[in-house]
């Protein structure tokens, strides 16, 4: 399968690979600029060639049948995101209970524009002590950028500065909707 997924991907849509996905067993792993459903396949087709798990959370009710063997398949967790639970404790408790946790995350929250990233992958990474990968999807270089882990420290404007740069000039499926770093 792994080699299919590396024919279609590089050979038939000509995508490509900058740079190296660093394979940790626990990180955060946030995806920019989430614009379209699109970005699901090439999601999907990038883990493939990768060849490791990378998970997700989402709301209890997606895990229950007949879909929820597909979700969990996938590498989902279910999450109380009602308001009363804290959203960052609950994940961030994920990271304790498993050997191997990769939780990606959009960080706009939503496939429209927006002119700011939510902080919850900040924070998660913080609190859980590990280590954020920055992945572009650049659908005007059909290219997917990884980025070298890094830390966060305790200068919030300073790391989202850091991560802002990493972003600056990529465009999504849908380029009105990309997120413009500063």
């Amino acid at each position: 399968m792994r080699s299919i997924a590396k024919f279609i991907f590089f050979k038939l849509m000509k995508w490509k690979f900058n740079g190296t996905f660093t394979k940790l067993k626990k990180c955060v792993i946030i995806v920019l600029p989430h614009t379209s459903w699109h970005d699901f396949y090439i999601g999907v087709f990038a883990r493939k060639i990768i060849g490791i798990k990378m998970h997700f959370v989402a709301k209890e009710v997606l895990f229950k049948p007949p879909f929820g063997w597909y979700f969990r398949w996938m590498g989902g967790r279910p999450i109380d995101r009602s308001k009363s639970n804290n959203y960052v404790a609950s994940i961030t408790s994920l990271f304790s209970e498993l050997d191997e946790f990769r939780l990606t995350l959009t960080p706009e929250g939503t496939r429209k524009k927006v002119t700011q990233l939510k902080t919850g992958f900040y924070y998660i990474a913080k609190s859980a002590k590990v280590p954020i990968i920055m992945v572009a999807f650049d659908f005007g270089k059909k290219e997917i950028k990884f980025s070298k882990p890094f830390s966060v420290g305790e200068d919030i404007d300073s790391d989202f500065r850091h991560i802002y740069k990493f972003y600056k000039g990529v465009v999504g499926k849908i380029p009105a909707y990309s997120f413009q770093a500063k």
